[in-house]
């Protein structure tokens, strides 16, 4: 058996030193991956830092074993532990920036099987060659030289190709969050520049022929757990998630936050140490709840977000705050619609138990009085009257009730189009409608429902401007939209917001449903309404809708 020459001060030690500090390093940080919050993050950092530091060990194992049996033996076991560590490192890449590859059983067992698959190829070695081949040599000190094979190539391009997947989703990751993640860029790019110091080996006789990954994974260590933990911990939170995220210090002010939460408050691109309260004063003054409801303006529209505060710490040092805002802004309006709708039931019962009751109790009095009387037609035409009044109520209320159901299917429609079909339903030869030449505005609309507003608006301008009462339409160039308007008595201002409240009638002959199911309908499809005074002093309609053209 032939045995190597003991150890004299040579290159050989700078090579035994630098593996065993990086062995060290790794191993010295486990220690520290405690402090890491994220379980799955955790873990596999923490098996890569293992794995790792028992690479580098295996170096030193193979740089300073005294035969070279020995030697081969603890290179192969560098080789099997180096590519098994490519396994840890993209589970924590996984996990680290929110994704869940690492929890997918297809994933886990495809890389399970192909790691045993090289494993094999490895230790078989000796059967077929093609990994590599040893000699003795002397130079530049006694040890057992490697001559890498075909296999080995093949295999380490597979190992970086896979390391490099996670780089690039750690990179992805820092590129969403405006937090100064350069820092973070370097420590990560550390663990990669071993990969020249690979090909130096391979190709010069400068170096030995080892894979020197274990180097940049102690640097990536030390950078990570002794250096910038806080900022590591503060990118892993604001970035795992797509929901906005702001990051407060221990006095409350700016320190760090996501990309969402940029698009959401541009106003935190300036802000970055200033009171929350001062950079976004609609979140500010809510920052001392630990859960509550922003409600904000977003492109035209209202969304709803939930904030949520909690702490923040790393290094088990309580840093400060995370404030998280959470789209609900279908629960919340999916709540305000039920709420509206318990409304609405509401002014139902009351209309039921009031405006039905009195004709109710008029058709019941006629009808006893005529039994007792045995006159019918004196009693029985009141009753009758009466009747029809209930009749027509309920038939109010009914279309009411259905017209302020959500609309799920609508389509583009000429507003001009919509009032000229609906005038023809107007059975009243002596009114006439006016259409503004220049009228040309489309709008997103259900046109059954849509054409129901309009005949409810003439309707009213009929009742209560006379049957020779003028319409006019037009539209509304400086916000959008269009207005009914008519040359009739108008509507006092004092009661212009009560026209709309169910029951509510200026005349004792009108339901006072028209107009309540005109808003209805404008609800509906997300439009308003207002009420105003014609320029002759009728009564004028405008309606504004997002959806105008």
């Amino acid at each position: 058996m032939n045995v190597l020459q003991p150890l004299s001060f040579s290159p050989l030690w700078g090579y035994v030193l630098t593996f065993a500090v990086a062995a060290a390093l790794c191993f010295g940080s486990l220690l520290r991956t405690r402090y890491i919050e994220d379980a799955d993050s955790r873990r596999g950092l923490a098996a890569f830092l293992l794995l790792s530091g028992g690479w580098a060990l295996a170096h030193v194992g193979y740089l300073t074993a005294p035969t070279p049996a020995t030697q081969y033996a603890l290179y192969v076991v560098g080789l099997v532990v180096g590519f098994a560590a490519v396994g840890p490192w993209l589970y924590f890449c996984s996990a680290y920036t929110g994704r869940s590859l690492h929890q997918n059983p297809t994933v886990r067992w495809i890389a399970i099987s192909v790691l045993l698959a090289i494993i094999a190829l490895k230790v078989t070695n000796p059967l077929h060659g093609q990994y590599f081949t040893t000699e003795l040599t002397s130079t530049p000190f006694p040890h057992l030289v490697i001559h890498h094979g075909p296999l080995h190539w093949v295999v380490m391009g597979l190992a970086y190709a896979l390391a490099f997947i996670g780089f690039f989703i750690l990179f992805e990751l820092f590129a969403q969050v405006s937090y100064d993640t350069k820092p973070l860029f370097g420590v990560v790019l550390l663990t990669g520049l071993p990969v020249s110091l690979d090909v130096l080996g391979a190709t010069t006789q400068y170096l030995l022929p080892l894979t020197y990954s274990p180097l940049g994974v102690a640097a990536f260590a030390v950078g990570v757990f002794y250096v910038y933990l806080e900022r590591f911990e503060a990118v892993h939170l604001t970035g795992e998630t797509d929901n906005p995220m702001i990051l407060l210090d221990a006095n409350r002010n700016v320190h760090d936050w996501n990309r969402a939460a940029q698009q959401l408050f541009p106003a935190l691109t300036e802000s970055r140490g200033e009171p929350l309260s001062i950079a976004v004063p609609s979140v500010g003054e809510s920052s001392n709840e630990r859960d509550s409801i922003l409600e904000l303006d977003r492109h035209g529209q209202t969304r709803y977000y939930r904030m949520t505060v909690n702490p923040f710490s790393a290094n088990s040092t309580r840093l400060g705050r995370l404030v998280t805002f959470t789209d609900i802004s279908h629960r919340e309006q999916y709540r305000q619609q039920l709420e509206r709708q318990n409304e609405r039931l509401e002014r139902f019962a009351s209309i039921v138990s009031h405006d039905l009751r009195n004709p109710l109790s008029v058709a019941k009095g006629r009808v006893e009085l005529a039994l007792e009387e045995g006159t019918q037609q004196e009693h029985l035409e009141p009753a009758s009257a009466a009747l029809d009044r209930m009749g027509e109520l309920i038939d109010e209320l009914l279309t009411l009730a259905r017209t302020g159901q959500q609309i799920d299917d609508t389509e583009t429609v000429q507003v001009r189009d919509i009032a000229l079909n609906s005038w023809k339903m107007v059975d009243v030869p002596e009114a006439s409608l006016m259409v503004d030449d220049e009228f040309d505005v489309s709008v997103e609309a259900d046109p059954e429902r849509f054409q129901q507003l309009f005949e409810n608006l003439f309707r009213n301008a009929i009742e209560h401007g006379g049957a020779d009462v003028t319409v006019m339409v037009g539209g509304l160039d400086e916000t959008g939209g269009f207005y009914i308007e008519d040359n009739g008595a108008g509507i006092p201002a004092e009661v212009r917001e009560e026209v709309f409240e169910p029951g509510f009638s200026t005349t004792e002959q009108g339901t006072g449903f028209g107009l309540p199911i005109v808003r209805e309908i404008v609800e509906a499809h997300g439009w308003t309404i207002h009420v105003a005074e014609a320029a002759d002093g009728g009564a004028r309609f405008e309606v504004r809708t997002d959806s105008s053209r």
